[in-house]
């Protein structure tokens, strides 16, 4: 369980912007490209220079060190990063049969085969890209989902299977979730509240 808590976060052309998030909800932000919604995200995540501060259940990010906080508030990039040669090599399960039976039911909810995880990244199709993104993530359990347009690349069954996990996750662990995308009708799907992100303020739509 985590509240997500933003005091006067400004960062680049983006904010002053304040916003709480509580335990088990979810916030969609809607919003023209550029309008600076992964700028935002980043700088929650303490990946960028920024201004105010960010809460998790009252602790300020400074007060915790780096990898505990990018575990804690776990940030799903729109064009996920690899570095590895095979997919496997991106998911670190230390012998806990408890998340490794999780994997095993995500890829099969997800509409992906067990041996993925054998495959070269090359062979990887971006929808496929982005899904393994999103279980990589979910695997570290977050207390917190930063989610940058997690079904862009999908089509309508697998962007329904990823909403279906993700709200699964949310409901079991009472996460609180940051989800931007560019579609009004997901946002009323998902989200508790709805905000745009305009020349550089939020607001409640």
């Amino acid at each position: 369980m985590a509240q997500l808590a933003i005091e006067s976060l400004s960062t680049h052309h983006v904010g002053p912007i304040s916003l709480t998030i509580d335990e088990g909800q979810c916030a969609a932000i809607l919003g023209q490209s550029g309008s600076g919604k992964t700028l935002m995200l980043r700088a929650i995540a303490d990946l960028d220079p920024h201004k105010g501060d960010v809460f998790l259940d009252g602790k300020p990010s400074d007060r915790f060190q780096p990898p505990q906080w990018h575990k804690e508030v776990g940030l799903l990039c729109a064009k996920p990063l690899w570095w590895h040669d095979t997919v496997g090599e991106h998911f670190t399960l230390a012998n806990d049969p408890q998340m490794e039976h999780c994997l095993s039911q995500w890829l099969s909810q997800l509409n992906l085969v067990n041996d993925i995880m054998s495959w070269p990244i090359q062979r990887l199709s971006t929808g496929e890209q982005q899904r393994l993104a999103l279980l990589r993530l979910l695997m570290n359990q977050p207390k917190v989902l930063l989610l940058d347009e997690p079904s862009a690349s999908l089509d309508e069954k697998n962007t329904d299977r990823v909403e279906v996990l993700i709200k699964q996750y949310q409901r079991e662990r009472q996460t609180a979730i940051l989800w931007i995308t560019h579609d009004i009708k997901q946002a009323q799907r998902v989200a508790d509240h709805i905000y745009n992100l305009e020349q550089g303020s939020l607001t409640l739509t």
